[in-house]
């Protein structure tokens, strides 16, 4: 009796630890696309030329500013997206290794319980 009791304990870790490893993906996707969008609007402003005008977003609002400011904004934003990732990566490598860990505690606890 114990040793079920035990067993659904681990298995409802090993399924939070899931559902952890499973919205961390979703944050590294959204970084990556965020991330895909910031580079192809810095690709499409180098084709501008620096005397052209530049909007920018802010909120509802769009902004007049300058080509050099607009690549320095886009250019930082990469940088901090970049820096997420990252972070986002190690976070990725410290779940996994725990989802290993207990799936192999789940599987010889269930072989003991056959046993």
């Amino acid at each position: 009796m114990e040793n079920q009791q035990n067993l659904q304990e681990q298995l409802n870790q090993f399924q939070q630890v899931q559902q952890q490893a499973q919205a961390i993906a979703m944050q590294k996707q959204t970084v990556e696309i965020q991330m895909n969008e910031t580079k192809k609007a810095l690709d499409e402003l180098s084709k501008t030329e620096d005397d052209q005008e530049v909007y920018k977003t802010a909120g509802p609002l769009l902004i007049k500013t300058t080509k050099a400011d607009s690549e320095a904004d886009l250019k930082d934003s990469i940088e901090m997206l970049e820096l997420r990732k990252k972070t986002i990566e190690k976070q990725e490598k410290r779940i996994t290794s725990k989802l290993e860990e207990l799936q192999t505690n789940l599987q010889s606890a269930m072989q003991q319980m056959q046993q």
